[in-house]
């Protein structure tokens, strides 16, 4: 069966202003040579509105609602329009119409059901839910409303706009641009599954989402971090003209090593985020994205020549934006060429630095903690347990303390 291309247009219908001069927005389906009209029961000032790209102008709060209640019309059209093609059925406009206004009519948005969740939790604090237990919840549902508003430009998504899909693009943005781990974000979805599995128990749903989605569990092992003999492979690295975007990745790299920033944070950090003390060393200071707390990193050397190198006038950031996809595939390149045997990724950097480039320096562990924006010491003390090198100086020292001591009996 030939499929025919669908069209949406949304104009004003300016022959029916209301007594506030509003115009009521409509919407036409246009499939192959059949049409339908719909209305979009929303309105808007006809000075206001973009003929050409059928929104609201300007960011006005009264633009940013209309313009993001389009944004999911048009998602559940486009949903009714692909379900009825999945059918293998013969339909025009009309059928895509009814479609979707029957969908529109019975649904409801994946976070408003996710509220529901969390208020239906907090009401049994104390009872048989700890209070501190809710604090997950609270982080899923931040982490997915921004995933979604980045990801699709809505605040959130009606079920029927969902894809099997689309976890494990939440998992990609959890665990790369955010920097949580495998086993946060095992919490997260089975969060998520709870919320689609009672949605489709109400009727909300037409189909159990992510039911058989593979999330793996994870586990809170040591971080990773790099020796100093992998550090060095990287840093003596020589790339081609063409290579540049690998060279830069792995400058990036370096850097978070020398700073201990997350991705999230390095793409964000502003030249104005750097101080000198009274005795003139430059340091870097900035508000976490993950946590909020405050971070304080003296940079070395090392760092302030990269921030000399990737300087530019024509933007404000220390640093190139590099997209996370790409910066991922270069860090796998980079590790087969420079031959380090074992895989890392982008927070392997801020690792290194918590031990390679701090601890095992003999900074503080309460030092490192800060500079990491760690809310509490004993986050940093996992990394503490991944320095043999400090072990076997202490123990060394100790030796040396006691060699010439006599055993009295």
């Amino acid at each position: 069966m030939k499929t025919e291309k669908m069209k949406v247009l949304l104009y004003l219908k300016k022959s029916s202003l209301d007594k506030s001069g509003k115009a009521p927005i409509m919407g036409r389906i246009t499939i192959g040579r059949s049409i339908a009209q719909f209305s979009c029961k929303l309105s808007c000032n006809p000075n206001f509105w973009n003929p050409r790209e059928s929104r609201m102008d300007g960011k006005s709060r009264d633009a940013v609602e209309i313009n993001e209640k389009l944004e999911n019309l048009l998602l559940s059209i486009q949903s009714a329009y692909q379900s009825l093609i999945a059918k293998g059925c013969p339909f025009d406009a009309t059928d895509v119409k009814e479609q979707f206004q029957g969908s529109v009519q019975a649904r409801c948005m994946l976070i408003e059901r996710l509220d529901m969740l969390i208020k239906e939790k907090e009401s049994h604090i104390g009872i048989d839910i700890k209070k501190e237990s809710m604090s997950t919840y609270y982080s899923t549902r931040k982490r997915l409303q921004e995933f979604i508003l980045k990801k699709y430009n809505v605040s959130d998504m009606a079920f029927s706009q969902l894809t099997e899909n689309f976890i494990y693009e939440f998992r990609q943005y959890y665990l790369g641009v955010c920097g949580f781990q495998e086993s946060s974000f095992f919490a997260v979805a089975s969060h998520l599954k709870t919320v689609c599995r009672l949605a489709y128990r109400e009727g909300i749903a037409y189909t159990l989402m992510f039911d058989k989605a593979h999330i793996e569990r994870g586990d809170k092992k040591t971080p990773k971090a790099l020796n100093r003999e992998a550090l060095e492979k990287l840093k003596v690295l020589r790339f081609d003209d063409l290579e540049e975007e690998m060279e830069t990745a792995r400058d990036i790299f370096l850097f978070a090593c020398y700073t201990g920033a997350a991705y999230c944070d390095l793409m964000e950090l502003s030249k104005s985020y750097l101080v000198r003390d009274d005795e003139g060393n430059l340091w870097l200071k900035f508000y976490r994205q993950k946590t909020g707390v405050l971070c304080r990193i003296k940079l070395l050397p090392e760092a302030i020549r990269l921030i000399k190198k990737f300087h530019s006038d024509e933007r404000e950031t220390l640093l190139p934006y590099v997209k996370y996809k790409n910066y991922q595939t270069c860090l796998k390149a980079l590790r087969l060429r420079a031959g380090i045997p074992f895989l890392f990724t982008t927070h392997t950097a801020r690792h290194t630095f918590a031990t390679l480039i701090t601890l095992e320096q003999g900074v503080p562990i309460e030092t490192v903690s800060k500079m990491l924006g760690h809310t509490n010491v004993s986050m940093t003390e996992r990394y503490a347990k991944v320095t043999p090198q400090k072990l076997f100086e202490e123990f060394a020292r100790f030796l040396s303390f006691t060699e010439d001591m006599q055993l009295v009996i």
